[in-house]
């Protein structure tokens, strides 16, 4: 599915399924006759903490400053609630963050307002999600290689059949106790193409890690794990969440990163379906979608915004440690969350039995 997110806002579904399920299908762009009367106030949910903190100062505080309409921030981002909220007809948020696979079922389920794009502005965006219908491409993190420097000082792992040659590139190992993300390096270290990981081939992947699996000498199970396993020495070289290794790397720790075969995946935001302030959540959209104030939050918290202009007005120091750089980013594929929405539990019952052979 890289680059090419087609289709995925009614997944499986077709639209007279929908139509007689009776969810309605939204029309993107269809114009507002008249600016609506601004509200004194409007509700942005995400997922609390630093988080937060960056959305503030990099979006809330300008949103303010523009539309003189304030926002208030609520924690955490929560699918039952957002279902919940839709179906009693009681929406208290006007925007609120959706994890990746959790977006889909919103979508299918109908939880969504469309995006105007009329409003929004995602042509500087990838291809992979500029023609998103519902969900609005906030940032993106990556899973990918970080390594110790002084550790492999005669060559890392460039790709995931060189991870998978570990008479070549020696080295304690750590990848994920989860198949997201392994399943499909599994298939690049055995040949398959970036453009042709789905529909994951499970018995080839299977397979494929059957070869590594004697090599990891950590599985690791908290995002904040890899990192730490890195820093204390106990493994050489370790899959993990690009921010976690940003934040060593920006500290000056012996830790690097390989691009090649990241696994990139969205943080969305979206407008819940009877949202009291839809036309306002637009324009806040609009606003998140401003390169120079994506580049805000990525320099705060090294996840990067989708506006591919944002190179312009990061930090320089920051550039070569974004996932969406014009160097880093044709090195990764995008996560299908439609498939992995379709197919996670058939590959977490495999994932553990497979564990569990020993």
């Amino acid at each position: 599915m890289t680059g090419n997110f087609s289709g995925r806002d009614l997944g499986s579904l077709t639209r007279r399924q929908l139509l007689g399920a009776g969810l309605a299908v939204g029309v993107v762009g269809t114009g507002w006759a008249a600016e609506p009367e601004k509200p004194k106030t409007m509700v942005v949910n995400s997922s609390g903490g630093v988080v937060n903190k960056a959305l503030r100062k990099a979006f809330f505080t300008e949103f303010e400053r523009r539309h003189g309409i304030r926002i208030i921030d609520t924690s955490p981002a929560d699918t039952a609630k957002l279902r919940a909220m839709v179906a009693s007809g009681n929406v208290e948020w006007d925007v609120t963050e959706i994890a990746g696979q959790d977006g889909v079922l919103a979508e299918r389920l109908g939880l969504l307002e469309p995006l105007d794009h009329s409003i929004i502005d995602l042509s500087r965006f990838p291809d992979a999600v500029k023609g998103n219908k519902y969900l609005f491409p906030r940032s993106v993190y990556s899973t990918v290689l970080g390594y110790r420097k002084d550790k492999l000082k005669a060559g890392h792992p460039v790709g995931w059949a060189q991870f998978w040659d570990v008479k070549k590139f020696p080295g304690r190992r750590s990848l994920r106790n989860h198949p997201v993300d392994n399943l499909e390096y599994a298939l690049l270290a055995d040949g398959v193409p970036k453009d042709k990981l789905y529909p994951i081939d499970l018995d080839r992947a299977f397979r494929k890690l059957d070869e590594i699996r004697p090599h990891i000498n950590v599985w690791w199970t908290a995002g904040a794990q890899p990192a730490q396993l890195l820093i204390d020495g106990e493994v050489d070289m370790a899959t993990g969440w690009s921010g976690r290794f940003y934040d060593l790397v920006m500290k000056d720790a012996p830790v690097a990163i390989e691009w090649e075969g990241g696994a990139v995946k969205e943080s969305d935001f979206a407008i819940p379906k009877g949202a009291k302030n839809v036309y306002w959540s637009q324009k806040f959209l609009a606003l998140m979608a401003e390169a120079e104030r994506q580049a805000i939050y990525t320099n705060e918290l090294g996840y990067p915004g989708l506006n591919l202009d944002l190179v312009k007005f990061v930090e320089p120091k920051v550039l070569p440690l974004l996932i969406t750089s014009p160097e880093n980013l044709p090195k990764q594929f995008f996560n299908d969350i439609v498939w992995w929405a379709d197919n996670q539990q058939v590959a977490i019952d495999r994932w553990n039995k497979w564990m569990l052979k020993g």
